[in-house]
């Protein structure tokens, strides 16, 4: 048996969780003011340029979501209730909920506030069944926090992360190593991890829908039409997934971002917001003491349509002026605009980490 059938095989003795709090933001405030309780609320922005952060199930069932403008929200349900959001509130809560996971093991992913991977197949407590585990987590956290969670139970992380999303709220589902496969061929493509409405319309052109359209697939065909996704495909439509629970996660890209009151048009205003988004972000990045190579400048028009720019360097940034430089020199040939900007985005990502070491000091500029 050669390494890759090893791996495959102790993948199926995995014991993977996926624990994914049920509209957290929404949730938080709701138990935080029982006047919100039952009603539909958005987590969010109530002005003519806010956005949608999250929805309660209330407001869910009027179709509200999460990234939606708040005036079409607004439209979609007259009674919503706009709530401002608290993030020191939710990192805490988080940290809560984060402590109940370090009860039962080290192995532990989180995926942003409110949803994490957790590898219980050796865990504190000694308990045998994962779907036993995951009951006993949830419990905790409604007896600490007084919030639902769902939670998702398998033998990889992609099969944890859509068993999760079976019975919320508030539940939870298996999914065995024997049923796998078969889960995996009922599948449209479009909710498999990695496949977006663009990539979902070229498996349609080639019609394939399902797993099982994949699974029949060679994986030189697909790695001829997706590249090197082709081989995520081929063995996941499989169920094989050997990804790892990594503790300690790579931050891919650091940044803040901005929507207007009114949409920019001039220049001198732009400049003036990037100046502002990139002294946000190199500060934060200096707090967290991470080192990037590549600047991102994010636009979004009136008509939301959005463009990126980025310049990638051979070195990381070496100080906020370079920042200041590369930002404003993305940003300076979008000038005169067609339309009105309503958000500006400036990210930092290819990050390196330098322990105790902020990115400060004085270096050479560094070219393109």
């Amino acid at each position: 048996m050669d390494s890759t059938d090893t791996a495959d095989r102790d993948t199926f003795r995995r014991k993977i969780i996926h624990v994914d709090m049920d509209a957290f933001y929404a949730s938080v405030e709701q138990r935080d003011d029982p006047a919100l309780r039952g009603r539909p609320v958005a987590v969010g922005g109530a002005g003519p340029r806010g956005v949608v952060a999250a929805a309660s199930y209330e407001a869910r069932a009027f179709g509200v979501r999460s990234a939606m403008p708040s005036v079409t929200a607004r439209r979609k349900c007259a009674d919503l209730v706009f709530v401002p959001p608290r993030f020191e509130v939710y990192r805490a809560v988080s940290r809560q909920i984060h402590d109940i996971f370090a009860e039962h093991t080290d192995l532990i992913e989180p995926l942003s506030l409110d949803e994490a991977y957790l590898d219980v197949t050796e865990n504190k407590q000694g308990v045998a069944s994962a779907t036993e585990l995951a009951q006993v987590i949830r419990a905790r956290i409604k007896a600490v926090t007084g919030l639902n969670a769902s939670a998702g139970v398998s033998y990889c992380k992609f099969l944890a992360k859509l068993a999760s999303d079976l019975n919320k709220p508030n539940g939870q589902a298996v999914i065995t190593p024997r049923q796998g496969a078969d889960f995996i061929a009922a599948l449209p493509v479009a909710r498999f991890h990695g496949v977006g409405p663009a990539t979902a319309a070229r498996m349609e052109r080639l019609g394939l829908r399902t797993g099982a359209d994949l699974r029949a697939q060679t994986p030189a065909f697909l790695t001829a039409h997706f590249g090197k996704a082709g081989g995520w495909y081929h063995r996941i439509a499989r169920g094989i997934d050997t990804r790892p629970v990594q503790p300690h996660r790579e931050r891919k890209s650091l940044g803040s971002e901005d929507t207007f009151l009114e949409d920019i048009h001039d220049l001198a205003r732009a400049r003036a917001e990037v100046s502002t988004l990139v002294t946000k972000v190199w500060a934060l990045a200096a707090r967290k003491t991470l080192r990037a190579r590549t600047v991102v400048l994010k636009v979004k028009y009136a008509d939301f349509r959005q463009i990126t720019r980025s310049r990638t360097l051979s070195v990381p940034l070496g100080a906020e002026a370079e920042f200041q430089t590369l930002a404003q020199a993305l940003l300076d040939p979008l000038f005169p605009t067609p339309q009105g900007i309503r958000l500006l985005g400036v990210t930092l990502s290819s990050l390196s980490g330098d322990e105790g070491e902020p990115p400060t000091g004085a270096r050479q500029l560094s070219l393109w």
